[in-house]
Parts: structure tokens; sequence; C-alpha cells
């Protein structure tokens, strides 16, 4: 099942080819998305002892979702650089128009506009020249660091 699921998210008309069944293999991941998505919402229920649709704005699903994009899809690692970046990319934003705030305060006011700004142009970089984001960045840095006295 996991080798028809690669097969179909990288290449679904080779993977039809060598017999995988589209229809199947999309529904089947489909389900078991949603049976992930099911158990974060049963333990967030849990854990927060309220349920409420206004957690979940738009702002946060853009949020997750740079989140993925910049940490690089399909590895566990590269998920949890995402989540850092991403959540620590507002602090920086405020901590840099903070500093700059004496020399143009016009820029602070402007914040919230920036931040989304900022977020937009990190999910277009990541998908422009590192589509597998910062995990291949990471595995580049070790692999340099490995040879790194005898690049031969």
């Amino acid at each position: 099942v996991g080798r028809s699921f690669m097969a179909v998210r990288d290449q679904d008309i080779a993977a039809s080819a060598i017999g995988v069944n589209l229809t199947r293999a999309k529904i089947t991941a489909f389900g078991v998305s949603n049976g992930f998505v099911g158990l974060a919402g049963a333990l967030m229920a849990h854990y927060t002892e309220i349920v409420s649709w206004e957690r979940f704005t738009l702002d946060i699903s853009i949020q997750y979702l740079a989140m993925i994009i910049v940490g690089g899809l399909g590895s566990v690692a590269g998920s949890i650089y995402g989540a850092t970046f991403i959540t620590l990319l507002p602090v920086l934003t405020r901590m840099a128009a903070d500093e700059l705030g004496g020399v143009a305060p016009a820029l602070r006011q402007q914040l919230p506009a920036f931040e989304h700004a900022i977020f937009g142009l990190t999910i277009i970089v990541f998908l422009i020249f590192e589509p597998k984001g910062l995990n291949r960045i990471w595995e580049r840095i070790k692999e340099y660091f490995r040879y790194w006295p005898f690049r031969y």
C-alpha cells in the first residue's frame, strides 16, 4: 500500500501503467488522512475540552500549509523544521519591526500586512528555489560536512 501511495504521489500515470489502481489508492489515501484528522480532532477536543469552528481560521490553515511546504514533503524532520521556522517567523518579524521602529514608525503600524506578505513570499521562494524544503537544505549541509576535509 505504501509503495502504491508513493507511486501515485510521484507519477500517477506511470503508477497506472505498472498496474496500480489509481482510484483505489487515492480513496484509500483520502480515508487514511481523514482518520488521522479525526484522531487529531478528538485529541484536541479532549485536551481543550471545547470544540469551536472559530479556532480554525484561514490564517491558521495557511500557516499549517506553509509549515508543510517550507519543511518539505515526505519527512517527519522536515515537518518539524517547517513548524519551527513558520512559528518563529512572526516573532523575528516583530523583533525586526521593533528595531526599525525608531527609523520608520509607520513600519510598526503596518506589521500585520507585512507578516502576511512575508508568509506568502516565504512560500513562493521555497516553492521556486527549494521545493523539497528545509529538510533538503539540512541534508545538503550534512552531506557537505560528512566529506568536508576530502571532497573528492
